[in-house]
């Protein structure tokens, strides 16, 4: 085949492979990268005034937003899981009777002692009223890294297992205006949303907790682990 043929020839079969390339990608768009690197809640070191204007922006954000969002719930005071559970679903008919809560977010308050925090995963009432039991269960399984966390862990574990007011916060799911009633619900010290792009599993959690008043920062670990 003379060379200027055999040219043409390559040419006409790297034009048709782009072609084909270009109607495979029309067909098949790309799908979008669902967000990976979301965290709710607050930053190390951050102000908590900074923190809950923050939480209030999320919210502000979705004014003409009908989408479901993920979000965290960051209370108070310390509830049950039963109590938790209550406060987030609100009465029925309420606006914030839509949202669902996905899990309870356990911290058992000991004074000057650093204690885990422990998510369970909650499917309705029933569920949340023994989440309670679920952490214990696990910190029961926990042997500790040293001896001080393994007591740390056991006096948590006791506490949980009598249902002490130990639920700091709520994964929750729903709409704009059922977050926005949330968040106004006595009891609740702030309601932060991510995206409505965001996938469960792939965003961090860490909850304010109520006893941090001015900087997000762990508190002392200096005190007596109690027996239980």
């Amino acid at each position: 085949m003379p060379d200027r043929t055999r040219s043409v020839a390559t040419a006409g079969v790297v034009g048709a492979l782009v072609a084909l390339v270009v109607a495979l990608g029309a067909a098949n768009p790309p799908t979008r990268t669902p967000v990976a690197t979301d965290r709710l809640g607050p930053d190390s070191g951050e102000p908590v005034a900074e923190y809950l204007d923050r939480a209030r922006a999320s919210l502000a954000d979705t004014d003409t937003d009908t989408a479901e969002h993920w979000a965290l719930v960051s209370l108070t005071a310390e509830l049950t899981d039963a109590d938790a559970y209550r406060l987030a679903v609100g009465a029925p008919g309420d606006p914030a009777s839509r949202v669902r809560v996905s899990e309870l977010l356990f911290r058992v308050p000991v004074e000057r002692v650093q204690t885990p925090l422990v998510v369970v995963g909650v499917a309705g009432p029933e569920s949340a009223a023994r989440a309670a039991d679920v952490a214990a269960g696990r910190l029961q399984g926990s042997a500790g890294e040293w001896d001080r966390q393994a007591r740390v862990d056991a006096v948590s574990a006791a506490r949980l297992s009598a249902d002490c007011a130990c639920v700091v916060g709520m994964t929750v799911r729903g709409d704009p205006e059922a977050l926005r009633a949330l968040a106004a619900t006595p009891g609740v010290r702030s309601v932060e949303a991510l995206p409505a792009d965001a996938v469960f599993g792939r965003f961090a959690v860490v909850p304010l907790l109520p006893g941090q008043a001015e900087t997000v920062a762990p508190g002392p670990d200096d005190g007596d682990v109690p027996a239980r």
